[in-house]
C-alpha cells in the first residue's frame, strides 16, 4: 500500500512538472510574439519628412524627391498621378470655416467637378451641415485628424486616436466612412505612413500648393490665378485651403481655364 502511495506521488509530481514546463513555454512564446511586434514598430524610421516640391516650368511634372516618393509609394500613398493623361485632382484642407466653403461648393456644383475635403474634428463639430452637404453632393471627405498635430511628433497610440476618433465621429453623424488622410502640416515619417495604412487609410500628399493658408494675408486674385494656372501639370494633386478668400473667388475662373487647357478634373477615387 505504501509503495502504491509513493508511486502515486511520483506520478503526480511528474504531471506537475510537465504542466509547469508547458505553461512556461507558452508564456515564453507569448513574450516573444509581443517582443517581435514591438520591435517591428521600433525598427520603422520616425525621421520627420516635411513634404516639399521643386516646381517645373512649362506645365511639366514637379520633382517631389525620389526618396520621398519611393517611401510614399511603398505604403501606397498618393501625391502625383501619371504623366500620360492630362488629369488633375482637386483637394481642399479644411481646418476651420472662414465663410468661403459654401461659395466653393456652389462653384464646384456649377462646373460639375468633384473634390476632396480634408477636415479636422473642429470642422466637423462646428460645421456639420457643410460636411453633410459635401457628402450629399458627391465629394470625398477625408481625414485631417482630430487636433492637427504633426504625426511624427506623437506616439502610435495617440496617433491612432487622432485618426480613428474623427473617423468614428463622422461615421456616427452621417454613416460615411473616410478612407483618405492628409497628414497635418505635410509632415510624415515611415512609421506614420505604415500606421495610417494599417488603419485602412491612403495617405494623400500633393504636387502643387501655394501660400494661401493665411486668411489675414491673402495676396490678391491675380496672384492666386497665376500661381495655380502656371503650375498645372499632368497628374497634379492640387492642395488649396478652404479658408482662403482668394481661392473661393478665383476657383470658377481656374476650373474653366484648366478645362480649356485640355485637362480633366477627376475624383481621387479615379486616381491613376
Amino acid at each position: 500500500m505504501r509503495i502504491n502511495i509513493i508511486k502515486g506521488k511520483k506520478i503526480m509530481l511528474f504531471i506537475i512538472i510537465i504542466l509547469f514546463t508547458i505553461s512556461l513555454c507558452t508564456i515564453t512564446n507569448i513574450g516573444k510574439k509581443e517582443y517581435i511586434q514591438t520591435s517591428a514598430n521600433i525598427n520603422l524610421s520616425n525621421q520627420k519628412i516635411e513634404w516639399g516640391i521643386k516646381r517645373a516650368k512649362e506645365h511639366k511634372q514637379p520633382d517631389l524627391g525620389i526618396k520621398n516618393m519611393e517611401l510614399l509609394n511603398k505604403y501606397e500613398g498618393i501625391a502625383l498621378g501619371n504623366n500620360e493623361d492630362k488629369t488633375v485632382y482637386l483637394t481642399f484642407d479644411e481646418g476651420y470655416e472662414a465663410g468661403y466653403t459654401k461659395q466653393i461648393l456652389e462653384t464646384l456644383r456649377n462646373n460639375q467637378v468633384t473634390a476632396t475635403f480634408f477636415i479636422t474634428a473642429h470642422y466637423l463639430n462646428s460645421q456639420p451641415e457643410l460636411v453633410k452637404q459635401m457628402i450629399e453632393e458627391g465629394h470625398i471627405v477625408g481625414n485631417h485628424t482630430v487636433n492637427h498635430y504633426s504625426m511624427p511628433e506623437i506616439g502610435n497610440e495617440k496617433l491612432e486616436k487622432e485618426v480613428m476618433n474623427l473617423h468614428t465621429a463622422l461615421f456616427e453623424k452621417t454613416g460615411y466612412e473616410m478612407k483618405y488622410i492628409r497628414p497635418p502640416k505635410g509632415e510624415i515619417s515611415e512609421r506614420t505612413l505604415s500606421l495610417c495604412q494599417k488603419l485602412g487609410y491612403t495617405t494623400v500628399m500633393w504636387s502643387f500648393a501655394y501660400d494661401d493658408w493665411d486668411e489675414n494675408n491673402q495676396k490678391g486674385e491675380e496672384y492666386a490665378k497665376k500661381k495655380i494656372l502656371d503650375n498645372i501639370h499632368p497628374g497634379a494633386v492640387i492642395l488649396l485651403h478652404g479658408n482662403s478668400k482668394d481661392n473661393a473667388n478665383v476657383l470658377d475662373y481656374c476650373i474653366k481655364e484648366i478645362k480649356s487647357m485640355g485637362y480633366e478634373i477627376k475624383s481621387l477615387d479615379e486616381f491613376k
